[in-house]
């Protein structure tokens, strides 16, 4: 489990590609202080897991599956991810609760400043918006934002000062793809909402039953 808040931007230093996987090696410093092999690093987003690591590197595998459903495949050695420790117990959740399991990817439309911000217009499948509310929570290649305004195939995003500095977004361009992750909360409440027992409908009653 992660919160959006990176800790460090990372740098690619190489890619072994499989028929349809690959294994990224990545330059770091801050998330190998205490790492060890079988750690979970959220990487642009993808929760991975370490195989081998050195002080100034970590190696981590992408299956199938994975390289499916992000835009890990695009990476080249030189190439910025955000990265981020799993979050401990007694941390404070800066962010928001973030698995580090993608839904699917969106396209930057249209980039523009507003003052000291950032905004982005980003386009998305219907079966990830559906998940988006206007002042809600997004995670955008592991940063946790929150969702500015949303409408039927585009929400729209703002980058305070801090987050351009410390993370990769400001680099993004209109094109280019960004890993989606929706706020867990919503999506286990669609899925209570349409379970058979619930007769499509929440309320105090069933949510009491079920032991929240």
């Amino acid at each position: 489990m992660f919160t959006g808040i990176i800790e460090e931007i990372g740098i690619i230093r190489s890619v072994a590609r499989g028929a349809s996987s690959s294994q990224l090696t990545i330059d770091a410093r801050k998330v190998t202080e205490d790492m060890k092999t079988g750690d979970s690093i959220c990487t642009d987003g993808v929760c991975l897991t370490v195989i081998r690591f050195g002080p100034d590197h970590f190696i981590v595998d992408v299956m199938p599956e994975t390289m499916r459903r992000t835009s890990l495949g695009l990476l080249k050695p030189g190439s910025g991810v955000n990265l981020e420790r799993a979050v401990r117990l007694t941390d404070r959740l800066g962010g928001h609760l973030v698995t580090g399991h993608i839904d699917g990817t969106g396209k930057i439309i249209r980039k523009w400043n507003e003052d000291n911000a950032v905004r982005y217009s980003i386009s998305a499948e219907p079966g990830v918006l559906k998940y988006l509310i206007e002042r809600g929570s997004v995670c955008l290649d592991g940063i946790s934002l929150t969702v500015v305004s949303v409408d039927r195939s585009v929400f729209n995003v703002s980058l305070i000062p801090h987050t351009q500095s410390v993370t990769t977004l400001l680099n993004k361009q209109a094109g280019d793809l960004l890993n989606i992750e929706c706020d867990i909360f919503a999506k286990y409440t669609e899925k209570l909402n349409h379970h058979p027992s619930s007769g499509g409908e929440i309320d105090l009653k069933f949510i009491t039953d079920h032991g929240f």
